[in-house]
This record gives C-alpha cells, sequence and structure tokens, in this order.
C-alpha cells in the first residue's frame, strides 16, 4: 500500500490486487461485499492518517478507482463541515469507479518495440504511447483490445513492462505524447518488427 499526502486536506492511497489479497478480498469483494469493504476502507483510512500526521474528522469523500491491471487508487478528500456530533466523529461518501483503460510503464523504449510486434500479432494496432519522469508509458483502451482476452493481453504485456498507478489524465496533462494513436503499428511499421 502507497500513501501519499496531497495537501492539508488530501491523500491518495494505492493498493495493488496483491494488497487486497493479503487482506482477504478479491477484484469482485469490492462490488458485492459492502460491509468488507467499509471496514477495509476504515483501516486504510486510520493507516494512512496514522502514516500521514493526517487528523481525520468530519465528513471524507473518498474516490475509488479500479484500474484494470493495476489495483485500486483512492483519493480522500476531507470536507470541512460543521456537524454538532462529537468530536470522534467520522462520516465516509464513497464513490466507486472502474476504469476501462490499462496504463503500463516501461524502461525502455526498446521494451516498447518488443511488446508492438507480440500485440501486433494479436490483431492490435492501436494503443498511444507517452513519456514522462524518464518513464515510457503505453495506453490501451477497451477497443484497442479487438477482441482479445483482455487478461490474456495483460499477462503479455506484463513481461515487457509494469502496470503504472499514473492516471490517462496525468499523463494528458504532464506527459509528452510518443505516438497519438494506432501506436501498436507504428512502432511495428517504423521498426520493421
Amino acid at each position: 500500500m502507497r500513501i501519499e499526502r496531497v495537501s492539508d486536506s488530501q491523500f491518495t492511497i494505492f493498493l495493488t490486487f496483491d494488497d487486497l489479497i493479503e487482506r482477504g478480498f478479491t477484484k469482485e469483494d469490492l462490488w458485492e461485499d459492502v460491509t468488507g469493504v467499509r471496514n477495509l476502507f476504515s483501516d486504510m483510512m486510520y493507516e494512512a492518517s496514522s502514516e500521514l500526521g493526517f487528523e481525520l474528522g468530519g465528513v471524507l469523500l473518498v474516490q475509488v478507482h479500479l484500474m484494470q491491471a493495476q489495483g485500486m487508487h483512492v483519493i480522500v478528500t476531507q470536507h470541512h463541515e460543521t456537524i454538532n456530533w462529537d468530536e470522534d466523529f467520522v462520516e465516509m461518501k464513497v464513490t466507486l469507479d472502474e476504469s476501462k483503460e490499462l496504463i503500463f510503464s516501461f524502461d525502455e523504449f526498446e521494451d516498447v518495440i518488443q511488446l508492438a510486434a507480440y500485440l501486433h500479432a494479436k490483431s492490435m494496432d492501436g494503443g498511444k504511447i507517452y513519456f514522462m519522469d524518464d518513464r515510457y508509458y503505453m495506453l490501451i483502451e477497451e477497443a484497442d483490445l479487438s477482441g482479445n482476452h483482455k487478461e490474456h493481453i495483460i499477462a503479455i504485456i506484463l513481461e515487457f513492462s509494469s502496470p503504472s498507478i499514473i492516471t490517462s489524465t496525468r499523463l494528458k496533462e504532464y506527459g509528452k505524447v510518443i505516438m497519438e494513436r494506432t501506436a501498436i503499428r507504428q512502432i511495428v511499421d517504423t521498426f520493421h518488427v
């Protein structure tokens, strides 16, 4: 579990799917086991608050983004409302969404080239490539899968890369676009792999 303070009233938590399994959860539990999820979030909030020295109180707005291959990205914002109950009161308002995109991080562009050859052989031509903080990123959306089984494609991609916790919004805002669309086909055509 990775915890990071964003501001005086906000912090983020990132859990990989392995972190969730260690805590006794599966991805499906997040949609079905309401009581278990509430306990998981409570535990995470208190772990994060003690690690960051973050005073919990009032209303916490919790946005949970499930990322296909990476895990769960949780954004916690403390909303300062006047509440007439005791000071230890904490209310969580949780929103849950699931990202339809896959984002992977590469050390070297050579790894991106090798992966493109494998994906092209699976009839995949799409994808976008970004460069940010000395790393390359490949963004693949649901439509780019070309009918391939998502878990199978993720397994292939992970042989050449690492799942990334960076969101596509951040990549688009701070990253440099290397290839904006049909990245896999462009790489195969350019490097003749």
